[in-house]
């Protein structure tokens, strides 16, 4: 059967291409006949091709996740002499100096309304509620992330022509916009799998509506109120009550390449099949990984001793020897995920490992933003390893880790803070009623091993959500929202003006958009 493509799906397989400049240049003519009617393999195909789309933000070491970390205390690209330049966009970001021309800014700007406009597409064509429900869930998903980094969320209605200008929603109205999508659709989401839009990624995304509203009122000095509380702590007892998560064995479990099925405290991820289709889940290894190890690697970014030095020496989150499927042979039963500092050795064979001048390759707690000693700088910085590199599917660029979104621990963070900040303590699922109950449940796990706090603020709070989220995206909201990102950061500023708070709108979109306005301070 010949299949017909419309403009959601040409737009999908051209971020594939080429995430570097994604403009909206297409505008579908096909019917609804043409598609093949409601609930047809092509509108099926559609669908298909928004999830495709979120790939490109979201997945790998640029857009949204350089963004989201390399701007915080948890993340650093450092140049390295001749290496990692890149004209400078790294330490910009880390540096909080970037401005509306920055390219990680374009193309998180470019490739998040890009998804928004393929899930837009898809409703023209008459979908089922279900197939309708999940295009609006994912439109929402990334509009709420626009509105996170942006404040300004372009929008149009289905079959508008790109011709005409996008409107625009800004801040609260924004976010009322994304709540009200989400509580719309989500009687219409299925149950699972976590790796498609489901109720309790809308609840999720919820929890961090009502846990950010004061924010997007105010970023520089955001305030609580309990009734927003209140509803994330409802949320979150919704998601607990379910029984479909739990801690998993082993804490990487959750990020491994078999981790469509044992990871079990995943709420919402992204789908990849190594050896079939996978977005760039993989950069978050390979970026870190030298040249000379297995599997090889670029040699690039780091984390910060500053961040690492949180962490306890048991917790297994700082890093552990781990079996896996798709994993390393490991003869030697070395160190090969979570932080990864010392000599370094083949996984395979257990060969000590040397850089490419032949010095062993022992991995430093020191780091500079810009490194010119010829001698170390392969060497220095710890080497962060959250997602196992999949040994079985790397050479063709497709592993099977898939990426991950939201967790049940994530969930039971919010909820402590929730009540932290003024909300009414509930008990749900074995987790405890009291902030210091639910975040010890996290840690004393034998999957975490991190021991039992004896008390509990926000900045041990904050410290928390940095250990058992590192490198999920998160971070930069949560400094923002617990006042810390404007402050002092490991080989960044002693302090930043609140106009990084959020990143400008390219220039080139409001060259062509006059209901976009600049952010102020750029």
């Amino acid at each position: 059967m010949k299949k017909v493509f419309s403009a959601a799906v040409l737009l999908a397989l051209l971020q594939l291409v080429n995430s570097c400049e994604i403009n909206e240049e297409f505008q579908g003519s096909l019917t609804t006949d043409q598609i093949g009617g409601s609930g047809s393999s092509n509108t099926s195909s559609l669908l298909d091709g928004v999830y495709t789309a979120m790939r490109s933000p979201f997945q790998g070491a640029g857009q949204v996740f350089a963004l989201s970390e390399v701007t915080t205390d948890e993340r650093l690209m450092p140049t390295r002499g001749g290496d990692w330049d890149d004209n400078g966009k790294w330490r910009q970001l880390h540096l909080h100096n970037w401005d509306a021309n920055h390219i990680e800014i374009r193309n998180s700007f470019n490739n998040l309304n890009a998804v928004v406009f393929a899930a837009t597409d898809l409703l023209r064509y008459n979908p089922t509620q279900q197939q309708q429900a999940e295009a609006r869930f994912l439109r929402a998903w990334a509009t709420y992330w626009i509105l996170d980094l942006f404040d300004q969320a372009p929008y149009r209605d289905p079959g508008e022509p790109v011709t005409q200008l996008a409107r625009v929603r800004k801040g609260i109205e924004a976010l009322d916009y994304v709540i009200s999508e989400v509580n719309e659709v989500l009687p219409n989401l299925p149950d699972a799998p976590a790796y498609r839009a489901n109720k309790d990624a809308a609840r999720g995304l919820l929890m961090k509506c009502y846990l950010n509203r004061g924010v997007y009122t105010n970023r520089a000095a955001p305030t609580f109120a309990p009734a927003d509380m209140n509803q994330v702590i409802s949320l979150a007892d919704q998601i607990i009550n379910t029984g479909r998560y739990k801690f998993a064995t082993n804490y990487f479990d959750n990020f491994a390449p078999d981790n469509t099925n044992i990871g079990t405290e995943n709420i919402f991820t992204e789908l990849n099949q190594g050896g079939v289709s996978s977005g760039a889940q993989y950069d978050l290894w390979r970026f870190i990984s030298h040249y000379n190890m297995v599997p090889s690697g670029y040699n690039g970014p780091t984390a910060l001793s500053d961040f690492y030095d949180k962490f306890g020496a048991n917790d297994i989150r700082r890093g552990t020897v781990y079996s896996y499927t798709n994993g390393p042979l490991n003869p030697g039963k070395r160190q090969n995920v979570g932080f990864l500092v010392g000599q370094q050795y083949n996984l395979n064979t257990d060969a000590p490992l040397t850089d490419r001048s032949g010095a062993p390759l022992a991995f430093t707690r020191e780091v500079s933003i810009i490194e010119t000693d010829a001698k170390t700088l392969e060497r220095t910085g710890i080497r962060p390893m959250k997602y196992p590199p999949d040994f079985t599917n790397n050479s063709a660029g497709t592993t099977d880790n898939d990426m991950v979104h939201l967790r049940l621990p994530d969930v039971l963070l919010m909820k402590a803070e929730a009540i932290l900040r003024g909300g009414t303590a509930t008990s749900a699922g074995s987790y405890g009623n009291t902030p210091l109950a639910l975040v010890n449940s996290i840690r004393t796990h034998p999957s975490r091993n991190a021991g039992a706090l004896s008390s509990l603020t926000l900045d041990i709070l904050l410290d928390e959500r940095g250990r058992e989220l590192y490198l999920e995206e998160w971070r930069r909201q949560d400094m923002i929202r617990f006042g810390k990102f404007l402050g002092p950061i490991q080989e960044g500023p002693t302090s930043s003006s609140p106009t990084y708070l959020i990143f400008p709108i390219p220039n080139q979109q409001v060259a062509v958009n006059s209901n976009l306005t600049q952010n102020p301070g750029y």
